[in-house]
């Protein structure tokens, strides 16, 4: 598919880089039948990671890279990252996007270094940096062996300091599964990413345009060290922030992935639902096709903003 270079019609160039941000893929081992396990014996998790490439490459966009923030399998069966691996590497090398997989709390070291990375068996810490066109990805493993909550060692942060000692030419990004942000929801105050000063005062003044996280099963924004926090929802399940209070209630509904779009000076985040059918989108309750857009491109900025921002009559619509 070719890509056309778009008119700039508005203030803004276009972004210099996009990524797709997703999460929680929480895959489980084959069963049987050679198919996933369900999640809680409910959630297909193959077919949400399955809907979330193809609507990735139905799109037609052109992505750097696509980053998974953690728990790609439940348990850490080497089978599940095997499946899920196999899914993803296939999209993205269609679609001739990096991919960059991050540590979570249910992920395993050895085998998440075996069959994700296809290194040898290491117990430490999965710290990475990915650069693409310019822009630094970086990958912090915020995970605790045994443990669901996160935190960072002073080693890695010693390396993630000295990573950052020299700038990227289209700053970096932080990618982590523990998000440095606060949650109303309060067992998952447990779960949090612990000891965020030590990280705070290493990103400070640094070139950190943007922080990924997830672990939260819900989409949500905040701030950082003076950086934006984006968390993409998980694509297995989602968490019910609304639920009645002092309940955690998992759905299988409201699954979603994020387009990462950066500016020169700024980082754009949007969330996408996923489809709930695979090659079949939303019901279309309007459009603006492309020959629509052809036509508007060849106007003056003028006659732009009379043929599509001015409100006219109901009679003349």
């Amino acid at each position: 598919m070719t890509t056309r270079k778009p008119v700039q019609m508005g203030q803004y160039p276009a972004a210099t880089h996009l990524i797709a941000h997703l999460s929680d893929t929480h895959f489980l081992g084959t069963a049987p039948d050679g198919t996933g396990r369900l999640l809680y014996d409910a959630v297909d998790t193959d077919s949400t990671v399955h809907r979330a490439m193809a609507q990735l490459e139905e799109s037609g966009l052109v992505f750097d890279a696509l980053v998974f923030t953690g728990d790609i399998a439940d348990r850490g069966e080497p089978d599940a990252y095997r499946r899920v691996r196999d899914i993803v590497e296939a999209a993205a090398d269609r679609m001739g996007a990096a991919l960059v997989w991050v540590m979570g709390n249910h992920d395993e070291r050895a085998a998440f270094r075996t069959e994700l990375l296809r290194e040898h068996a290491e117990t430490g810490p999965i710290d990475r940096v990915t650069e693409v066109n310019g822009l630094r990805l970086i990958s912090l493993d915020t995970s605790v062996p045994g443990y669901h909550h996160g935190d960072v060692t002073g080693d890695q942060l010693a390396w993630l300091r000295d990573v950052l000692s020299t700038p990227a030419e289209h700053g970096s990004m932080l990618a982590l599964h523990h998000p440095p942000v606060p949650t109303a929801l309060p067992l998952m105050t447990i779960l949090e990413l612990r000891e965020q000063e030590a990280l705070a005062d290493v990103l400070t003044g640094s070139d950190v345009r943007a922080i990924l996280g997830g672990h939260l099963h819900y989409a949500t924004t905040g701030l950082f060290a003076g950086i934006p926090v984006s968390v993409a929802a998980a694509t297995c399940y989602t968490i019910d922030v609304a639920a009645p209070p002092r309940q955690l209630t998992g759905v299988d509904g409201g699954q979603s992935l994020n387009l990462v779009h950066v500016y020169a000076d700024q980082v754009v985040h949007s969330t996408v639902p996923l489809r709930t059918v695979p090659l079949r989108g939303f019901d279309v309750v309007t459009r603006f096709d492309p020959a629509y857009l052809d036509q508007i491109e060849r106007l003056s900025p003028d006659d732009r903003l009379d043929a599509f921002s001015r409100q006219r009559p109901p009679a003349e619509v």
